[in-house]
C-alpha cells in the first residue's frame, strides 16, 4: 500500500466517505500542486523567449511575485485564499501552456500574464497592505480575484488601496470607493462594483462559501457545451436570493445523508460558481432541469445551475464533491493503468466513457444512492420520500450495471483494487434497505432502455 495514503483512509473514500483527517491529506497534496505550479510559471516566465514573455512584463511578473512575498509575510492566510481559490488553477495552467508552447502565442497570454497583477493586488488587500497598481479590464470588468470586480471599458485603470479603502480610477468614468468590511469582504454604493457574494459556513468554524460569478477564468477554456453545461453566467439580486434561500436548507439536509457529507462539504467545498439553465432546457421556469460539474484543475469548485429545491441543492454537493474527491486522490496515488480510449457503456450517459469517466460516474452515483436511500429512511413525509426512493433506485441500479467492468479490470492497481472492493461492499449494504415494491423494477427498465438506446447509438460495449 502507498504510504502516501493510509490503509484505512483509502477504505474510507472507497466507501465515498472520508473523516476530517483523511480529506485534509487531498487537500494538502493539492495545495501543495498549487504552489508548486505557481513557481512553475515564474521559471516558465523567466526561461521564455522575449517573444513569448517581453522583459517588461517579466519585470512586472517578478515585482508582482515580491509583493506576493511581502504580504504573505504579513497575513499568510489572506494570500493563500487567493492563491488557493479554485480559479486560480485554470489560470496558472493555461498561462503555462502559453508560456511553454512551441508555436506562436495567442493573444491572450499578454492578458494571462497581466492576471497576475491582478491576484497580488487581491492578495495584498487581503492582508489589509497599502497598495498601488495598474490594471487592465477585459471583456468589460476589472477583475480582483475572490474579491469582486468592476464594470469597465477594456483598458487601464489605475487602483489604490488603504485603511481599507480602495479606489479605482477606470479609464472610462470617474473614480469609484470600495470599502472592506470586518466580514472581509468589499461593499461600494457605486453600482460598478460587483462584489463576490459569500454564503454561510456549511458548518460553525469554517469559512464562508464564495458564490462567484464574476471571476474571470471561472468557465474560460473549457467547453462546456461538449459536456451538456451551460456558460457561466452573472447572477442579479433576485436570483442572489434564490440561492441564498436553496443554501440556508442545505446543512439539515446533507446532515440527513450522514455526517460525512457534512465533513465533506464542509473541508473541500472553496467556491460555488453559478451556470445558467442547461443548454436547450426552454426559458427560465418552464422546466426544473439542472446541469453542474467539477474541473480537476480548479480544486474545491462546484459549477451548478440554480438547484430547483434545498434537497438537489445537496444532492448536487454530493455528487459533484464526489468527483472532486476521486480526482484528488487520483492525482496522490495512481488507481489503474487503463487507456483513454472511450469504449464503456454508462447509464448516466449517451456517449462511449474512457475507463476512469466510467470510474468517476460510479463512483459519484453510488455516493448518490447512498444519500437517497438515507434522505429516504429519515423523511416523514410520503411525496419526498417517494421521490428520495426513486433517485435511489435509479442510482442504484446505474452502478450496478458498471460495477462488474471496473471489478474486472485487470490494470487496476493495488490501492484502485481497493477503492473498488469498498464500493463494492457499500453497493451490497445498500442492498439492506430495499425501496418500495415497484422502485427497483422501474430503475431496472430505466437502464435497460438506456442501454439499448446506447447501443443503437455507438454499438455493442468492446472489451
Amino acid at each position: 500500500m502507498s504510504s502516501a495514503v493510509p490503509d484505512r483512509a483509502l477504505r474510507e473514500l472507497g466507501r465515498t466517505e472520508g473523516t476530517a483527517a483523511t480529506l485534509g491529506l487531498l487537500v494538502r497534496d493539492q495545495d501543495t500542486r498549487r504552489l508548486v505550479l505557481l513557481r512553475a510559471l515564474l521559471d516558465a516566465a523567466a526561461a521564455a523567449p522575449a517573444t513569448v514573455c517581453p522583459p517588461p512584463l517579466l519585470d512586472r511578473l517578478r515585482a508582482d511575485w515580491a509583493l506576493l512575498e511581502v504580504a504573505e509575510r504579513t497575513d499568510r492566510a489572506a494570500v493563500r485564499a487567493v492563491l488557493f481559490h479554485p480559479m486560480t488553477g485554470p489560470w496558472a495552467q493555461r498561462l503555462l501552456a502559453g508560456l511553454t508552447t512551441t508555436v506562436t502565442p495567442g493573444p491572450g497570454l499578454l492578458a494571462d500574464l497581466a492576471h497576475v497583477t491582478a491576484l497580488a493586488a487581491a492578495a495584498t488587500i487581503r492582508a489589509g497592505l497599502p497598495m498601488t497598481a495598474r490594471l487592465a479590464a477585459r471583456d468589460g470588468q476589472l477583475s480582483l480575484p475572490t474579491l469582486g470586480a468592476v464594470r469597465a471599458e477594456d483598458g487601464p485603470a489605475e487602483l489604490a488601496f488603504a485603511d481599507g479603502e480602495m479606489t479605482v480610477r477606470p479609464a472610462d468614468g470617474p473614480p469609484l470607493t470600495v470599502r472592506t468590511q470586518p466580514d472581509g469582504t468589499m461593499t461600494s454604493a457605486d453600482p460598478r462594483w460587483l462584489p463576490v457574494l459569500t454564503l454561510p459556513p456549511v458548518l460553525p468554524g469554517t469559512g464562508p462559501v464564495p458564490l462567484d460569478d464574476v471571476d474571470p477564468y471561472r468557465t474560460r477554456g473549457t467547453g462546456l457545451e461538449r459536456h451538456g453545461l451551460s456558460a457561466a453566467t452573472h447572477i442579479d439580486d433576485q436570483e442572489r436570493k434564490a440561492w441564498i434561500a436553496s443554501w440556508a436548507g442545505v446543512e439539515p439536509l446533507l446532515r440527513i445523508g450522514g455526517e460525512h457529507r457534512l465533513t465533506e462539504a464542509a473541508v473541500l467545498l472553496r467556491c460555488l460558481v453559478p451556470l445558467g439553465p442547461p443548454p436547450g432546457s426552454g426559458p427560465t421556469g418552464e422546466a426544473a432541469a439542472h446541469c453542474s460539474g467539477t474541473r480537476r484543475e480548479a480544486f474545491g469548485a462546484v459549477l451548478s445551475s440554480k438547484p430547483a429545491t434545498p434537497a438537489y441543492f445537496a444532492s448536487t454537493l454530493v455528487h459533484e464533491l464526489q468527483h472532486t474527491k476521486l480526482a484528488a486522490l487520483g492525482a496522490l496515488v495512481p488507481l489503474h493503468h487503463e487507456d483513454a480510449t472511450p469504449r464503456h457503456f454508462a447509464p448516466w450517459r449517451t456517449d462511449p466513457r474512457p475507463f476512469d469517466g466510467l470510474l468517476q460516474g460510479a463512483y459519484s452515483h453510488l455516493a448518490l444512492a447512498d444519500y437517497w436511500q438515507r434522505f429516504a429512511l429519515g423523511s416523514r413525509r410520503v411525496t419526498p420520500r417517494d421521490l428520495a426512493w426513486a433517485e435511489h433506485a435509479r442510482c442504484r441500479q446505474q452502478v450496478g450495471a458498471v460495477l462488474p467492468v471496473l471489478a474486472g479490470s485487470a490494470l487496476l492497481t493495488v490501492e484502485g483494487r481497493v477503492l473498488v472492493n469498498e464500493m463494492i461492499t457499500l453497493y451490497h449494504r445498500l442492498e439492506d434497505s430495499p425501496p418500495p415494491t415497484g422502485h427497483l423494477a422501474r430503475a431496472d427498465a430505466y437502464v435497460n432502455t438506456t442501454r439499448v438506446i446506447w447501443q443503437q447509438r455507438n454499438g455493442s460495449p468492446r472489451a
